[in-house]
């Protein structure tokens, strides 16, 4: 998709879709019958070019983008595997940028970037920002017309010149890690690939001299430190973990300590985000001996510091998680009496799972039978409604908190 919309122009984008779709369904066959190709890579683009130069063929006007639109391997029968990969990662990085341009509203470019580049359906999409798909695909739309409206060239801007855009690309990439990391799919809780695909955007991001700010490093800090406990997050059936639940000793201290050190790098200027707070409440999950040694009035500070910073229900929601944990329930249900949470949140499994939770443990059985039940109601997958149903029974423990944008 990157490098065939540079090649072409972003005005394309829906044929370069449709090519890309095209030759990914005739791999299905072709690789079942002939077997995987030495370059799986290199077939795939060479297909989904040359469906794309039948597509702008059918239109006599766009023969000129045809003539600007060289295959990496005419120059050479069998492309280099290497050269390949360097340039999809240099055209992806690029895309994210064009796919966040200043022209298209906020909302839409992120629904552009997930849909375009990370491959989320439209249902995925619209768990993570908390609306419905019928809302989703009117953003998409919007994307789409903008770019045909604002992008006529087939050259983008250089990255030096997008700086406007790196909170939007910060934002993607955050959504792409939290669906790896607890996602939509129906049949897979976890999606580690999807988290591995963000970090190494991520820091390809961060090495770059327009990308290397605090944010970036503080997001990547979040990022390795959720990572590393992916190990431990699923039990033999596959069945999510809760954090009190998890076997410490299956974390990765390599990504623990990849995330110490980017948090350190972090620690520059007088920028302090919300990738900051929430990398720094990583920090302490991870460096804890055991559950019941947790920090949790460091955590605690650090969901008032995420409040100031980025105001939502959901973190003062995650707030009353820590509250309960070093105040006890009733404290915790204090912090969320004045709450009133918006539509968004007031439907979502989020808000009736904690509530249910904490008036369970404060003796309040009717009230967390009626929130129980809505959270059941409105769970997303099965594995999360398996969870649910353990946590919430009356031997249930304490989660870890809410993780959605």
């Amino acid at each position: 998709m990157a490098v065939l919309s540079r090649k072409v122009g972003m005005r394309h984008l829906e044929l370069v879709e449709d090519a890309v779709q095209s030759a990914l369904m005739a791999a299905l066959t072709a690789w079942i019958t002939e077997g995987l190709p030495e370059d799986p890579a290199a077939w795939l683009y060479r297909v989904a070019h040359n469906r794309l130069a039948n597509a702008l063929r059918q239109d006599a006007g766009r023969l000129r983008l045809l003539e600007r639109a060289t295959p990496v391997w005419e120059a050479e029968a069998t492309p280099a595997v290497a050269r390949f990969d360097s340039e999809v990662k240099d055209d992806l990085l690029r895309m994210l940028f064009v796919c966040c341009g200043d022209a298209i509203p906020r909302d839409s470019r992120i629904v552009l970037s997930l849909k375009t580049l990370c491959g989320f359906s439209a249902s995925e999409i619209a768990l993570r920002l908390f609306t419905t798909e019928a809302n989703v695909y009117k953003r998409l739309a919007r994307a789409r017309a903008r770019l045909r409206e604002d992008l006529p060239e087939l050259e983008t801007p250089p990255l030096s010149a997008l700086v406007s855009r790196l909170s939007s690309v910060h934002d993607v990439l955050y959504l792409l890690f939290n669906e790896g990391y607890l996602s939509a799919h129906a049949e897979q809780a976890i999606r580690r690939e999807l988290c591995e695909e963000a970090i190494r955007l991520a820091t390809l991001l961060a090495e770059h001299p327009l990308g290397a700010t605090p944010e970036t490093s503080a997001l990547l800090a979040l990022m390795h430190l959720h990572a590393s406990r992916l190990p431990a997050r699923q039990n033999v059936a596959g069945g999510l973990l809760l954090l009190e639940d998890q076997d410490r000793a299956l974390w990765d201290p390599e990504q623990i300590q990849l995330g110490i050190q980017w948090l350190e790098r972090s620690a520059v200027g007088e920028t302090f985000s919300r990738y900051h707070a929430e990398a720094g409440i990583a920090a302490e999950h991870c460096l804890a001996p055991a559950f019941a040694e947790t920090r949790w009035q460091e955590i605690v500070e650090l969901y008032a510091l995420l409040e100031r910073v980025a105001p939502s229900p959901l973190h003062t929601l995650n707030k009353a998680v820590a509250v309960a944990e070093w105040q006890g329930p009733v404290a915790a249900l204090a912090v969320l009496q004045d709450v009133a949470p918006p539509s968004w949140l007031a439907g979502s499994y989020l808000w009736d799972a904690v509530l249910s939770d904490l008036n369970r443990r404060a003796g309040n059985q009717v009230a967390a039978e009626q929130h129980g039940a809505r959270a059941l109601a409105s769970s997303p997958t099965a594995a999360i409604r398996e969870l649910l149903q353990r946590r919430l029974a009356p031997s249930g423990v304490a989660m870890e908190g809410a993780r959605a944008p």
